[in-house]
């Protein structure tokens, strides 16, 4: 017993430990609690051990956090990805298997082991995408919506086929489409059971309580057991019991919750699955790395993980092209997807106990499911940052809206070249906002640190909050406070001063900081006075090449003073963060200062709260 609890306090500090540097690293803190179970764990060190406390405890943590997963999420932007993530799923899942199917005949393997192996090779990791999208922050994306959606529809595939070979008596038998059928017709009973009881029991029992409120304890409990009884009903129909509570948590939605009480139900499941228990789950995951098959099968297992890894990314990508979303969100939804994890370790633990693989096949695919795994936060998280540089990742339409913290002059200017008709702005200062009135804002008056002030300026409406006081602590803590209450895009603006001693604090929680010169303040003041004006810069023009590119507030391309505000790319309009990847054909629209006004002192001239 004793043991036993020092071996959970070890997994947890290995967990945390892995997780931070992984952090520092720039990458999800899933991948370093995955190397962590593999160098502490018995692949190395052997100072780390699995025990019946830990597998319990990670199994009901990946459980929470499936159910808190499918809270954070939407279900109409769920529908809306449908159709992309249907066609990520068929590209993701045919191509892998068919490819595997071949690798294993072409080695002489039989036709229940080779259909086994290309159906392992299918499996997209829910579980791992979705502690990935957490980490990364991009819950809000339509790259989120289509990975889940797409997971959902593959491993769905995947446990119908997985339950038919189930019936086979070993690796020579052959496949039952009857047990196939079966299985089909007990996940669409779940499916149609979910929804009676997510669409029409649970609005019923709100209504019927009115106005009244759980306590919050009794709240997060009830959740709780709801996620607990889906996972139940989902493996009795032959399902995986993440995909039960992955349902249950799409089910608590605006008709369930209001929008404050879903926000506090979120951080609660947040830190008891995500902070505390499924940290188990992945360091033991590296637990079951086995080096051994390096030297024994080393070129079967090197052309199994590339068959699986381009299978599946190019796979996923060609098929995508059908969703008419691009090329390269595609790959970038082909290399989310290519991470098997924990679904396909247990898929094959279950088919070797049946005798439907060989043990080395079965190695084999334990250390592709971990390679593949351990190599999506790396590929998601570059190719996220590719995405967001070109101005292509895409928020989930559920959220349109802008809001806008402060309304000086030059916050006015910038954001009425935005270009989006849904932007709120939030100040103190009065005669700040009636400026912003007659330019056709809309308005709220209040402390943006007030989370009453924000709820009235729309922010669970809001894809983005740009932080624009002139009190840089004050920009800080609504950045934090708005990622806290489920913002998928914050960005501050801060001076360079401000900025090199305030950007640790934001980098932890991925708000992006757009650095405004140290003379902000005159700025603002030249834009209120009239001497400063928007100019549109075409990039193609003969005064610009790589030298003379204005994109700080020196510049003299054209003879004054330019503050870069926003980038006009393909007809898209994005905030010029100072790291976004300039093309020829891209138009910047800048401030331009009069160099002939005689600068004014600081003071007085920005609000703040």
């Amino acid at each position: 017993m004793h043991s036993d609890l020092l071996m959970l306090a070890m997994v947890l500090a290995a967990a945390l430990a892995g997780g931070w540097v992984a952090s520092r690293l720039g990458y999800p803190s899933i991948l370093g609690e995955i190397v962590a179970g593999i160098v502490l764990g018995p692949p190395l060190l052997g100072l780390l051990s699995s025990n019946e406390a830990i597998d319990v405890l990670g199994e009901f943590g990946v459980l929470l956090m499936m159910l808190y997963i499918g809270v954070h999420l939407d279900l109409g932007d769920l529908r809306r990805a449908s159709r992309p993530g249907l066609f990520a799923a068929i590209g993701g899942f045919l191509v892998p298997t068919a490819l595997g199917m071949a690798l294993m005949f072409a080695v002489g393997r039989s036709t229940i082991e080779a259909i086994f192996v290309g159906v392992a090779m299918g499996v997209t990791s829910l579980i791992v995408n979705s502690r990935i999208l957490v980490d990364l922050k991009l819950l809000d994306t339509r790259i989120a919506l289509v990975l889940v959606g797409g997971a959902i529809l593959s491993d769905v595939a995947v446990l119908v086929i997985f339950a038919a070979l189930l019936g086979q008596e070993g690796a020579g038998g052959d496949f039952s489409a009857v047990t196939a059928l079966v299985t089909a017709g007990k996940a669409i009973l779940f499916a149609v059971g979910a929804w009676l009881v997510g669409g029409v029991v649970l609005p019923w029992v709100k209504r019927s309580l009115g106005d009244r409120e759980l306590d919050k304890g009794a709240l997060l409990l009830t959740v709780i057991v709801l996620g607990l009884v889906f996972s139940w009903a989902a493996e009795l129909a032959g399902l995986h019991a993440i995909l039960g509570a992955f349902a249950a948590g799409l089910f608590i939605d605006r008709h369930v919750l209001d929008a404050k009480a879903s926000r506090d139900l979120q951080q609660k499941l947040a830190t008891i699955s995500i902070g505390v228990l499924a940290p188990f789950f992945f360091v033991s995951a590296g637990f079951e790395v086995s080096f051994a098959v390096i030297t024994q099968q080393t070129s079967l297992l090197i052309w199994v993980i590339v068959v699986a890894t381009v299978g599946k990314v190019v796979g996923t990508a060609i098929f995508y092209l059908f969703s008419g979303n691009g090329w390269r969100e595609g790959l970038v939804i082909g290399a989310g997807m290519n991470g098997r994890g924990a679904v396909e370790i247990i898929l094959a633990e279950i088919a070797l106990a049946q005798g439907l693989i060989e043990r080395d096949i079965f190695s084999i695919l334990v250390f592709m499911a971990l390679f593949t795994t351990a190599t999506v936060p790396v590929l998601l998280t570059a190719g996220v940052r590719w995405l967001r540089r070109r101005g292509e990742l895409v928020k989930a339409s559920g959220r349109h809206r802008i809001l806008v913290i402060g309304a000086n002059p030059l916050v006015r200017a910038l954001a009425s070249n935005l270009g989006s008709p849904a932007i709120t702005m939030l100040d103190t200062n009065r005669q700040n906002l009636l400026e912003a009135e007659r330019l056709a804002f809309n308005t709220v008056q209040g402390n943006a640190l007030d989370e009453a002030a924000l709820e009235t300026a729309g922010i669970d409406e809001s894809s983005l909050v740009i932080a624009a006081t002139a009190n840089a602590e004050v920009n800080v803590l609504v950045a934090q406070l708005s990622r806290e209450l489920g913002v998928p895009e914050v960005v501050v603006l801060l001076t360079e001063n401000d900025a090199s001693t305030l950007s640790g604090r934001l980098e932890r929680d991925d708000i992006e900081i757009v650095r405004m010169p140290n003379d902000t303040a005159e700025w603002v003041a030249a834009t209120g006075a009239g001497h400063a004006t928007v100019v549109s810069l075409d990039l193609t023009g003969p005064e610009f090449d790589d030298e003379t590119l204005p994109l700080d507030s020196t510049a003299r391309a054209i003879g004054a003073p330019l503050l870069p505000l926003v980038v006009v790319s393909k007809g898209e309009r994005r905030l010029f963060t100072g790291q976004t990847d300039l093309l020829d054909a891209d138009e910047l629209i800048c401030l331009r200062r009069e160099p002939t006004i005689r600068q004014t002192e600081p003071g007085g001239v920005l609000s703040g709260f």
